[in-house]
């Protein structure tokens, strides 16, 4: 993991974040019960790309959403402006913990959500609608994200709405995008990069997480720890079933037939 962009010119827009001590009167219930938030002291965000990864009820998610939801995005997702809400189904996290911000504000932002993008779509579409223009879908490549596959919608916003010197938190992005695509969103993570852009990023994604200018955490049931991508179960269980493909299907189907 390299850390040269976390010098004396620090261009962090969100250094880290420190959980308020002595806010949490009740542990056990959620989301403080995870072990991604029971864990938590502080976390410190590269300059360039962070990433958390883990197994599915770690905490990933909720994390990343309090994150974003203290920043001041919309819990579903969008650009700051969105204020848009179907259903308020965000933990209460987001107030039980600090950011530290840089000294530079970001001038772009996005908070994207894989599971809750249809939302966010159909907002566009609303409030274009209520406008009597393409105004907002302009910015996403001016075709509705509900003419689009899945895919094809997620990948629009990255390339066409995601600008320079802004932050960028993004949840399993990797959701809809074949590995081709999710190959292509590694170099559009450098563009905006290299632009001054700053990336949190949950993913389940080894091509995804493999971007060398970055911090990992890994998230488990015994708390959060920086680690590098080979040492993450995600690239390991990808490694060992391209390896042994055959061996490791035939025992998988065999202990199903049990």
């Amino acid at each position: 993991m390299n850390r040269r962009n976390e010098g004396a010119a620090d261009r962090r827009y969100l250094r880290r974040i420190e959980r308020v001590p002595g806010s949490i009167t009740q542990a056990s219930a959620y989301p403080f019960h995870l072990p991604a938030v029971r864990e938590l002291e502080r976390l410190d965000f590269h300059a360039r790309v962070t990433y958390l990864v883990g197994e599915n009820g770690v905490g990933k998610s909720t994390l990343l959403e309090a994150i974003a939801t203290a920043w001041g995005f919309n819990p579903e997702g969008g650009t700051l402006n969105f204020n848009f809400a179907t259903a308020a189904t965000h933990s209460e996290l987001h107030r039980h913990i600090r950011l530290i911000r840089g000294a530079v504000r970001p001038k772009d932002g996005f908070f994207f959500r894989a599971e809750s993008y249809y939302n966010v779509a159909t907002a566009i579409d609303e409030l274009d609608k209520e406008s009597g223009g393409g105004r907002i879908i302009s910015s996403y490549g001016g075709r509705s994200l509900h003419e689009q596959s899945h895919g094809e919608a997620f990948f629009a916003t990255f390339m066409h709405r995601f600008g320079s010197n802004g932050l960028f938190i993004l949840d399993e992005p990797e959701a809809a995008l074949s590995p081709v695509r999710q190959l292509a969103m590694l170099t559009r993570i450098h563009e905006l990069a290299r632009q001054g852009g700053q990336f949190i990023i949950s993913t389940h994604s080894p091509l995804l997480m493999a971007y060398p200018d970055c911090r990992l955490y890994n998230l488990t049931t015994a708390g959060i720890q920086e680690c590098g991508l080979e040492d993450t179960e995600h690239y390991i269980v990808t490694r060992e079933f391209l390896n042994n493909r055959e061996q490791m299907v035939k025992q998988l189907l065999e202990d199903g037939d049990k």
